[in-house]
């Protein structure tokens, strides 16, 4: 397959009315695209052109732009040319408008052989003279000869570049490569070529794998790194490390690659690359380009350990729902969910995932930060918060009264600790980089899991008393609230329940809910009905958005969303953890203004509860049932209606199912 089986004349435009921005620019590019056949949805093809571009510009330096989306609204693939005479501001590099613009539609779920193709493309666009020929073309005819002669010439270039291969593998390199974008359309193989022809310029061996749609080409091997002197990651994704194990490592951005291929290789060459060692963290010393921001950085840690969570969330979720369902004779009753063998083995199984859950996500997270040497401390940290330990609780652990000591941290204490062990990870990996190199070797099977793991605990010891005292000062400050302020009372105890999903301002509401029922007659408890209301809102409200708003969330989040309407009529709020988590400024507000307003209203219509758990499974021992279904179904919604309106539309390429889920 040839360019000139992509680009078709139609496809192509000289001059004509330009462009008023970069959005207009895109646009126009879509109307030549849909001309040439290949899009079965213009409009989705459009934002997910729109998306992408959202994601990092696709501007170059000298007048180039290379806008392109790989989504199910394609049909085939294709291209779109447009030769502008005054330009258009596409956020390039240099700060220049931007010319000569190429759009690149690649469907889903097809062979990737076009991507070969695309990829040839973007090389063609590193050499200024061929830029400018195009520039240059009076007719969509002429324009299409002028690519098609360069891409011969380019397909002759790569095959005497294959024959020589085994010649320049035999004689080593001085530097290795690997370039890689999110897409692996465009920007990766731009990167390599630029790498590759600076380096044929200064007389340098050079070596470039390229990890793209199509998967990775000109695979690295052992031998190639053993002889380079460094070795440089231009990527904007994650790239596997391990295999420069103590090489000169240099990584940053794939537009740097593009446009500085002097400055990455002289970083190299002068032996300005700190060394990478494998054992240590993720983000080593030698990744001293990277250009990452702190917030993603933060953003894509906490994602490592949520995802990991996940499957604990809605397994143990869904056997604690079926043990509600299944417990018809424990109703009403404290031992709900236990009061038969069958809804007993249920509720312990679902118990158990759930108990994993908060180590889980410490864990991980602390992986994601420092490594396989963060996960064992972030395990230990996010299980001494779950369970509470104390100093406190040390000294009296042989008394009858030791779990009065006990102060569960919950969800945000486990999020402290899989930063705050993978943090403690970082800083034990510096301070033992000035040990002698004898002792490498006992560096991750001793002295990382030994000290980390002391460190983390020794955190967690302090934090849990922190977190005991706000709960003391939250069930002082309930305990004052009666009497007239009970709608106010049911709205805070309701939106308690979604603040921290489980966790101690959770506990607080949940603990003063089952204290009223020990002095209530036979109705039940109305504070226990309001705190119950509260704390199955959230995972409904979700839910709903989920099914309702569907441009919110990836494809994954939708497929969990589901599970969320047994959660949240089975009173797990837990099920809203992996949201929050992902997305806690938007989710949790969210959530707490759906929790309040359901416990508002279940106190305002007089209902009540005598049971401590069940959600709706116990909705026949509820005072008021057709109130409270109200209270509930109020609140999700408008739980529903405040996270959609806050979380923005998704681009449609994470909207596709992935192997990962935010």
């Amino acid at each position: 397959m040839r360019i000139d089986d992509l680009l078709k004349p139609e496809s192509i435009r000289i001059g004509g009315t330009p462009p008023k921005d970069k959005a207009d620019a895109i646009h126009q590019l879509v109307g030549l695209m849909a001309k040439g056949g290949n899009v079965r949805n213009v409009e989705g093809y459009e934002r997910a052109v729109l998306a992408r571009e959202a994601e990092f510009s696709t501007g170059m330096d000298g007048g180039i732009a290379i806008p392109h989306a790989k989504t199910a609204a394609v049909s085939a693939p294709g291209l779109a040319a447009m030769v502008l005479d005054e330009g258009v501001d596409f956020d390039s590099t240099d700060g220049k408008p931007s010319t000569l613009l190429f759009l690149i539609a690649a469907p889903e779920g097809e062979a990737d052989v076009h991507l070969e193709v695309l990829s040839r493309l973007s090389t063609l666009l590193i050499d200024q003279d061929f830029c400018d020929r195009l520039r240059h073309a009076k007719t969509p005819e002429q324009f299409r000869g002028i690519v098609a002669e360069a891409e011969a010439k380019k397909l002759e270039e790569e095959d005497e570049k294959a024959a020589g291969a085994a010649v320049r593998d035999a004689a080593g390199y001085d530097v290795v490569a690997i370039t890689a974008c999110p897409t692996g359309i465009a920007h990766t193989y731009m990167a390599a070529e630029s790498l590759e022809k600076q380096a044929a310029a200064m007389g340098v061996r050079i070596k470039v794998e390229t990890q793209g749609s199509e998967g990775a080409k000109n695979v690295l091997t052992a031998a190639d790194v053993a002889s380079a002197k460094g070795v440089i990651i231009a990527a904007d994704k994650n790239v596997e490390l391990d295999r420069f194990d103590g090489k000169p490592l240099f990584s940053t951005s794939v537009t740097r690659g593009i446009n500085e291929p002097k400055a990455l290789i002289d970083t190299i060459l002068e032996g300005r690359a700190a060394t990478y060692h494998a054992e240590g963290a993720g983000h080593a010393q030698a990744m001293v380009g990277d250009d990452e921001s702190f917030g993603h950085k933060v953003y894509k840690h906490l994602m490592n350990g949520v995802s990991h969570m996940l499957p604990f969330v809605v397994g143990g979720g869904i056997l604690m729902a079926l043990s509600f369902l299944l417990d018809s004779a424990g109703m009403g009753t404290a031992a709900y969910g236990h009061s038969t063998p069958l809804a007993a083995f249920f509720n312990v199984a679902g118990n158990q995932a759930f108990s994993f859950m908060l180590p889980v996500l410490a864990g991980f997270i602390a992986s994601s930060i420092a490594d396989r040497p963060g996960l064992a401390p972030g395990f230990v940290a996010g299980w001494v918060a779950r369970q509470g330990y104390t100093f406190a609780y040390l000294a009296t652990a042989m008394d009858a009264d030791a779990q009065a000591a006990l102060v569960s941290a919950g969800f945000f204490g486990a999020l402290f600790a899989g930063f705050a062990a993978g943090c403690i990870m970082l800083g034990l990996r510096k301070l033992f980089s000035h040990l002698p190199s004898s002792l490498d070797g006992i560096k991750p099977v001793l002295l990382y899991p030994l000290c980390g793991i002391f460190l983390a605990v020794l955190a967690m010891m302090v934090v849990n008393p922190v977190m005991g005292a706000i709960n003391t000062a939250l069930n002082e400050f309930l305990n004052g609230l009666t009497g007239t302020a009970s709608v106010a009372l049911g709205a805070l105890v309701g939106g308690m329940q979604a603040t921290d999903m489980g966790g101690p301002i959770n506990k607080a509401a949940y603990v003063f809910g089952t204290a009223s029922l020990a002095d209530a007659p036979a109705e039940g408890s109305s504070i226990m009905a309001s705190v119950m209301a509260g704390g199955m809102v959230p995972p409904l409200a979700i839910a709903l958005s989920t099914t309702f708003f569907k441009n919110r969330w990836t494809a994954e989040e939708r497929k969990a969303g589901v599970v969320n309407y047994v959660m949240g009529l089975s009173f797990i709020t837990e099920g809203a953890i992996p949201y929050a988590a992902a997305d806690p400024l938007r989710v949790i507000p969210s959530c707490i203004a759906a929790s309040a307003t359901a416990g508002a209203l279940s106190m305002l219509f007089g209902c009540a509860s005598p049971a401590p758990h069940g959600g709706v499974w116990v909705i026949a021992v509820i005072h008021n049932p057709v109130g409270y279904l109200v209270a509930l179904a109020i609140g999700a919604v408008v739980g529903m209606l405040v996270l959609s309106l806050l979380k923005k539309p998704l681009p449609p390429s994470e909207l596709r199912p992935k192997t990962w889920t935010r």
